[in-house]
């Protein structure tokens, strides 16, 4: 292969791998794997299908070098969800992949979801697991009829649900609830913000006399 001179080299590594990934295990196809992992995980239908269908595409693409969930969520929902309509499968994969950042995690912290499902964890690997972030966002997007915002939409839409969430939180969205407008030591004092009546702000970093501050 040929040498870069780089400051980092782990993009150019995850750049061979997927190229590597794409040659040896989708045969040069990754339309076609994409399509026929999806047809493996659908049989047969259950109510799991769904759960059956993303972790049979997430799971080899983990070999993939430097790539976690969140990054294999985020760019499988994009490419599903961007499909034509006749691939109904596609969409609705794509509809119900969740991608957990901190941005998400921590909104579920701060306003006491977490803890009120008895929940509370540390950002990463949990997340995804067991009563974890992705499956309280579940829950919340089975219970919301998402063709009210668009009768496009695939019902129930998990992902609108996070992105929602997302956008609220983030800079370049609504900008509301993050780091840069919270002190994370200390309960949100935002009196304008629109979660507020619902929300039990809870402070981000925990501190006390014996331990250093700990972020979840």
């Amino acid at each position: 292969m040929p040498k870069f001179i780089l400051r980092n080299g782990r993009l150019n590594q995850t750049a061979y791998s997927l190229f590597l990934f794409i040659r040896d295990v989708a045969e040069g196809d990754l339309i076609g794997w994409i399509d026929r992992q999806l047809q493996d995980g659908n049989h047969p239908v259950g109510l799991d299908g769904l759960a059956r269908m993303r972790e049979n595409l997430i799971e080899p693409l983990r070999e993939v070098y430097g790539v976690s969930d969140k990054v294999l969520t985020m760019a499988l929902s994009s490419i599903l969800l961007g499909a034509p309509k006749r691939m109904s499968l596609w969409i609705e994969v794509g509809g119900s992949m969740i991608a957990i950042d901190t941005l998400v995690h921590n909104f579920l912290h701060r306003t006491g979801i977490l803890r009120r499902f008895e929940a509370e964890h540390g950002y990463g690997a949990a997340c995804y697991g067991p009563g974890g972030c992705a499956e309280i966002i579940q829950a919340v997007a089975d219970r919301i009829d998402a063709r009210q915002f668009n009768p496009a939409f695939p019902q129930p839409l998990p992902r609108f649900v996070q992105h929602a969430i997302w956008r609220y939180c983030n800079q370049n969205g609504l900008d509301v609830c993050n780091g840069n407008r919270i002190d994370d030591s200390k309960r949100c004092a935002n009196s304008d913000c629109r979660m507020r009546p619902m929300c039990d702000r809870v402070a981000l970093r925990r501190t006390s006399k014996n331990t250093p501050a700990q972020i979840t």
